[in-house]
């Protein structure tokens, strides 16, 4: 790849930091949320998660052998601002876990990309205001950007306002399957968009007016997408389902941005929706003169996330159907049976859409800076699996179309493998993994133990791409190799692990046994001979 492109890995806080509770950081919608019973797989929760909180320093241990150049990770608003407004509580605590955390990165020259939300809004905003429902979230979200902006500035050079806010807004406030849960029948997730966009703007604005000349960073939006294939590229019916399949995930938030409004057939689609649904107005909200003029080309760089491809075919719903943001553009997805997929049913290996999504973005939004924020895929947890194959191979397939892209004229910079550690799943909880490291929940101290994909990537990076087909057959014996070795250290350490949990909790337990049945045996005793 070029000289000079960033190779890095990513995590959230939400997911890997737990401490929810210490050191005065407030509750998060995922806190509340997690802690509802039936929520989350096995009613899981990341109260404690990975202790990424306590483990800073080996984490970046972890980093230093991978020998990243960028590390990608969020700050926890509610850690920072526990009831995420500024003018109640600023938490000097939390402010110091991620300057030492920052600090740390710095002093192993590894370069921090900080997200300011990723997911865990404070519940107070939620309780109070309704969350991202609220215009008011625009101006606390612009409040808790600033600090940031002002206690970390100085040291962090490329800030992401949104993680995949496609996620926040359909999984939040229309399925209901993420935190907050909420179930707003085809208005909710439109409305929770459009104030994350009107956000997203304010916050450029304000580092671009105040910071910028200053602090010399950049800021930019991560929109995770997959690609929508037609199944039948001669049919023209296809090729337009495919066309609002990309346009409903990545337009929705990336039209705005680069070119001031919603997608025209988004507009159509849910404007035609709405008026036979009975509407005056149409679901998705309207953007004034002003405010588009304000939004477009609030961005120095797209964060792009992408995991898989599909097939599209056109599919029409009936009328009646309750609104609802998946039944609004008409159309159905498809797999073919014979593409990979080593964890959920719904991430293929597919790395020919890779390409073709970074080639839509160059045609569509003016050829923009690019970096890749996140890309990986998971395993579905039977057993400890750390000779990762399948990863290799997405891995390889997937960076592979990011060369292809650049050859093409794509101004890719930069590559997020994703994700450092095993870690919480949101509501699948810990049951799919896609840590580079593997995490032993069960342990308490929750050991990391690299898998072979890790050795793989870290020779990836070392050579800053693929050298001679030979040399990179070898990498992947090499990782199968230590990835075995690694396996005999785990085991080893689960049965010393699995000898220090009876030492702790059956000795005494039978200690206190034993006593009991003695004192029991001595008043028959006592009694017998009175």
């Amino acid at each position: 790849l070029p000289l000079g492109f960033l190779w890095g890995i990513g995590s959230s806080a939400y997911q890997t930091e737990g401490a929810w509770d210490k050191d005065g950081k407030g509750p998060s919608i995922w806190d509340a949320f997690t802690h509802k019973k039936g929520k989350v797989f096995r009613n899981e929760t990341g109260d404690s998660a990975c202790d990424g909180y306590y483990k800073v320093k080996d984490d970046i241990q972890l980093l230093k052998e991978l020998k990243v150049n960028h590390y990608l990770f969020s700050i926890s608003w509610p850690r920072i601002m526990p009831t995420g407004i500024k003018t109640e509580q600023v938490n000097e605590k939390g402010i110091q876990f991620y300057n030492d955390t920052i600090n740390s990165l710095l002093e192993n020259n590894i370069i921090p990309i900080v997200s300011l939300y990723h997911w865990d809004l404070p519940q107070v905003l939620q309780e109070k205001h309704g969350g991202w429902q609220n215009i008011s979230m625009i101006d606390h979200f612009n409040d808790y950007a600033n600090l940031c902006f002002e206690k970390f500035g100085d040291r962090v050079k490329h800030w992401i306002t949104f993680s995949d806010p496609w996620a926040v807004a359909v999984k939040g406030y229309d399925t209901g399957e993420h935190a907050p849960g909420l179930k707003l029948g085809g208005c909710g997730a439109y409305k929770a968009a459009h104030h994350m966009i009107k956000a997203h703007a304010k916050v450029w604005h304000s580092y671009n007016d105040t910071w910028r000349s200053e602090q010399q960073g950049m800021i930019g939006i991560s929109l995770t997408s997959g690609w929508g294939e037609p199944i039948d590229p001669h049919s023209q019916t296809d090729r337009d389902a495919a066309e609002r399949y990309i346009q409903f995930h990545l337009g929705w938030f990336a039209n705005p941005i680069y070119k001031g409004d919603y997608p025209e057939v988004m507009k159509n689609y849910v404007g035609r929706k709405s008026a036979q649904q009975g509407l005056g107005t149409s679901r998705l909200p309207t953007f004034s003169v002003q405010e588009k003029t304000y939004i477009k080309g609030t961005s120095d760089f797209l964060g792009v996330g992408h995991f898989t491809t599909c097939y599209v075919l056109q599919k029409s719903f009936p009328f009646l159907q309750v609104p609802s943001y998946h039944t609004d553009y008409d159309l159905a997805e498809l797999v073919d049976p014979k593409w990979p997929a080593p964890g959920p049913k719904w991430l293929y290996s597919v790395p020919w859409g890779f390409r073709r999504l970074l080639n839509f973005i160059k045609t569509q939004y003016g050829n923009p800076l690019i970096y890749v924020t996140e890309n990986g895929v998971s395993e579905k947890v039977q057993c400890t699996q750390l000779c990762d194959e399948w990863r290799i191979d997405y891995l390889k397939g997937y960076i592979n179309e990011i060369l292809k892209a650049l050859n093409d004229g794509v101004n890719v910079k930069g590559y997020t493998a994703w994700s450092l550690l095993d870690k919480f799943e949101w509501n699948k909880g810990f049951s799919e993994r896609y840590g580079f490291y593997h995490v032993d929940f069960k342990n308490k101290n929750k050991p990391r133990y690299p898998k072979a994909s890790a050795d793989y990537y870290k020779k990836i990076i070392s050579a800053n791409g693929f050298p001679s087909p030979r040399e990179v057959d070898n990498w992947h014996g090499e990782a199968m190799d230590t990835c075995s070795t690694t396996h005999q250290h785990l085991a080893t350490d689960s049965l010393i692990a699995h000898m220090e949990m009876v030492t702790e909790i059956v000795l005494p337990t039978v200690f206190t046994l034993c006593i009991l049945i003695s004192i029991v045996l001595l008043i028959f005793y006592l009694r017998n001979h009175s």
